[in-house]
């Protein structure tokens, strides 16, 4: 159904804007700063899952743009350009006036723009990638032809906000939203919402380059089973906003880090589980192929290539969060008071945690959940984060260690930690892949 500009529509897309904005203001004016994310992702859940059926609930002028991009490239969006204009026009007007009122509510106001410390170029790449993270997943969850009447898309969409407020809120203060950035800009009488929607409309367009990448299909340029092309840049894009949501978070002392991982996780395993089987980890991928229930992945070649745009991901994910902080890094090693034994024993047991419950939930005929799968998927990273991560750190995942060694190889960091960290999450992915012969069986291959 191609999207119509009528009273309803319109309607729906000013009370979901409306209702995101105000959330945001509240938050930021009654200083919530450790809940601030999940309030407002919950808040474009809910109003996702109310209006959806109504307008698309777009409630961002950078979606509607995406969508209409992509209608316009022969994919699967339904909006034409007037369309589009007529979303954006009403978003924005309900964001000026949510603005207003959260205002008149506290008798305060807040700029827009940049943290102390940070310049435009460090706020445009946080805006970019996490309104390309945005839009991606809208429309992986929402509008490809091939996954729709899913019931997990308004997690996914709203989630994104997690994954993004919590480590590049930080430095940009995580709009990720024209209508947002201009919004508090009327209101507070500021100038930065031109560049931060410059910066969102340009991740917004990648997201729909990405996303003819990675389903082709859906711009009738190919037919059947995704070609290897789209399931490599599927991972390498997945990897890429893991480990770059990872950083930011260590970097910005983040309170809800590992829970932040997780939404970036889940997001993108909702957004591209189909595709390439989402695993954005070399752990994950070995035990994958180790327990011989995924046919995509039938050969060593096969996941080597897999494995090699996993690393490549993570490294540059990396390396941009390190160019976003002027340089600055982590190491990757056993936290005070803790030694490498400890490091065993926390990455090999949490990495087959992450490892088992990807093959119960996707591959295992007995336990595969057609729904919850990036949930409990992306839950392995709270579990773990929050449980090791006084003792390791959490990785969980090569392409974060070899990402985090090799950024620090800038301040002196030493590498052969990242081989030693692999080398014991490798060791819980074949215990995962070892105990699901045990719970479940063989393989049927």
């Amino acid at each position: 159904m191609a999207a119509q500009a009528n009273v309803r529509t319109l309607t729906a897309e000013f009370v979901g804007t409306f209702l995101l904005v105000f959330t945001i203001g509240c938050n930021v004016l009654g200083k919530t700063p450790v809940w601030a994310g999940v309030s407002i992702a919950c808040m474009l859940m809910v109003a996702v899952y109310a209006l959806g059926g109504i307008s698309g609930a777009n409630f961002n002028p950078a979606v509607s743009f995406s969508i209409a991009l992509s209608t316009s490239m022969n994919g699967p969006g339904k909006m034409s350009w007037k369309v589009c204009a007529m979303y954006c026009a009403t978003q924005i007007v309900a964001a000026i006036l949510a603005a207003f009122c959260y205002c008149i509510l506290f008798w305060n106001a807040f700029r827009l723009g940049p943290s102390k410390g940070f310049g435009v170029l460090s706020t445009g790449l946080c805006e970019a990638a996490y309104t390309f993270m945005l839009c991606f997943v809208v429309l992986n969850v929402a509008v490809a032809e091939k996954v729709k009447d899913n019931q997990w898309y308004g997690l996914a969409i709203g989630f994104v906000i997690v994954a993004g407020a919590y480590g590049a809120g930080v430095v940009s203060g995580g709009c990720f939203n024209p209508a947002v950035a201009i919004g508090i800009d009327v209101s507070s009488v500021g100038g930065w919402s031109i560049i931060y929607t410059f910066f969102e409309i340009f991740g917004a367009t990648l997201a729909v380059i990405a996303f003819k990448v990675v389903r082709p299909a859906e711009f009738l340029l190919s037919q059947g089973e995704p070609p290897m092309s789209a399931r490599l840049v599927s991972e390498f894009l997945g990897t890429f906003m893991l480990v770059l949501t990872v950083g930011l978070n260590i970097l910005g002392n983040s309170p809800a880090g590992a829970f932040s991982i997780a939404c970036a996780l889940m997001c993108m395993i909702y957004a591209v589980g189909d595709v390439s089987g989402a695993h954005f980890n070399p752990a994950v991928t070995a035990a994958v192929f180790v327990s011989g229930l995924d046919e995509k992945l039938d050969s060593p070649r096969t996941v080597c290539y897999y494995m090699v745009v996993q690393i490549l991901g993570g490294v540059l994910a990396a390396f941009t969060y390190t160019f976003i902080y002027f340089g600055n890094t982590f190491p990757l090693g056993p936290l005070p008071g803790a030694n490498w034994g400890h490091v065993f024993v926390a990455e090999s047991l949490f990495t087959f945690v992450l490892c088992y419950v990807v093959l119960c939930t996707t591959l295992a005929d007995d336990t595969k959940s057609k729904q919850m799968f990036g949930l409990a998927i992306g839950s392995c990273v709270t579990v773990g984060g929050f449980a090791i991560g006084s003792i390791s750190g959490g990785s969980l995942n090569p392409a974060v260690s070899f990402g985090i060694a090799a950024s620090q190889i800038l301040n002196g960091g030493l590498f052969y930690k990242a081989l030693i960290y692999s080398l014991f999450e490798f060791v819980g992915a074949g215990a995962a892949a070892g105990l699901l012969r045990v719970t479940h069986g063989p393989s049927k291959k």
